[in-house]
């Protein structure tokens, strides 16, 4: 194995539209620790949570590597390892609190890495395991939905990422009426084909759109919302949130009881190392998609993974219109 690698990283914030807000490096090959696995990066997808870190986190001059979706082959196993060998192809979202996975090699720990799904290739495998994580844990984990629940959820910005996968889920792995918002034609369509009931624009009045209320939200995008969302929730109810705005004010959803849940994918790995959860949740996601149950979101493919793609990939999203996920394959 080479000694070094090709990895794309930052040294500086800078929009994205400068040559110089993501750059080409050359770096060390890490070395695996007791439980990581050292993977062949074939393919990687770019989230929000990309961009927040690349315009919020300044890493001083060092060279910081973005990228918290990944899928590709295991090289090599560190000494506690059990659940992986050499050979296999793996798909993960990773830890915020490590290198990212924007580099030819990257570790990640087997307890957070499930295997790929068979029927998908490296690039399609790559759109799904941070939004498909997200997703499941804010319907299952967060707000206890099992196979059997009913009611009425809506799930804001049903054509993103982590919408895509939660309509699906939703859709196929419980018994509710699941709602869509989109403001666009094909967008919306996007979501009645994930599996959507129906789909109201999200630039609408919601209130008048869903005149008998609904139990359950999903929110991206929560400012300026909790008035609106006291008023469409029904009593009881929940939202499950993946954004954090300033300043958010929850008193007015106190009088109907509705709760209030945050999901981060990442707070197993930061807070909870040694659960296997995520490794599970990625086992039944993939045996869901062989089965067909579950979709790739992949809607643009670009090849090669370089600085001047992930600079495209990450104006894709800092522009917030995308459909689906956006898949940078190869190095």
């Amino acid at each position: 194995m080479a000694e070094l690698m090709r990895a794309v990283g930052y040294r500086k914030n800078l929009p994205i539209s400068d040559p110089a807000s993501l750059l080409d490096l050359e770096l060390p090959v890490p070395v695996p620790g007791e439980h990581d696995l050292l993977v062949r990066v074939e393919a990687v997808s770019v989230n929000p949570v990309d961009v927040k870190v690349r315009a919020g986190s300044d890493p001083g001059g060092e060279p910081k590597i973005l990228g918290y979706d990944a899928s590709g082959v295991v090289v090599a196993v560190g000494s506690a390892v059990t659940l992986f060998r050499p050979g296999d192809e793996v798909w993960y979202a990773g830890s915020i609190a490590r290198p990212g996975t924007d580099a030819q090699f990257h570790l990640v720990d087997e307890r957070i890495t499930g295997p790929k799904p068979a029927s998908l290739d490296f690039a399609e495998a790559a759109a799904l395991p941070l939004t498909t994580l997200t997703a499941w844990e804010a319907l299952f984990d967060r707000l206890r939905l099992t196979a059997g629940s009913t009611g009425t959820l809506l799930v804001l910005g049903a054509a993103g990422g982590v919408g895509s996968i939660l309509v699906q889920l939703a859709r196929r792995l419980t018994d509710l009426e699941v709602i869509g918002t989109a403001s666009r034609p094909e967008s919306q369509q996007y979501v009645l084909d994930r599996g959507a009931h129906r789909v109201v624009n999200h630039h609408d009045d919601l209130a008048g759109a869903l005149p008998d209320g609904v139990d359950y939200v999903f929110s991206p995008h929560s400012a300026g919302m909790i008035d609106t969302f006291a008023e469409i929730v029904r009593p009881f109810g929940a939202v499950v949130a993946i954004d954090e705005p300033a300043g958010l004010d929850l008193r007015p959803l106190k009088s109907k009881s509705i709760a209030w849940h945050w999901e981060l994918m990442f707070t197993r790995a930061l807070f909870d190392p040694e659960s296997t959860a995520q490794h599970d949740i990625l086992r039944q996601a993939a045996e869901l998609v062989d089965k067909g149950v579950l979709h790739t979101t992949l809607t643009e493919r670009i090849d090669g993974i370089t600085a001047e793609h992930l600079r495209r990939a990450h104006g894709i999203v800092e522009r917030g219109s995308a459909i689906g996920k956006t898949v940078l394959a190869g190095f």
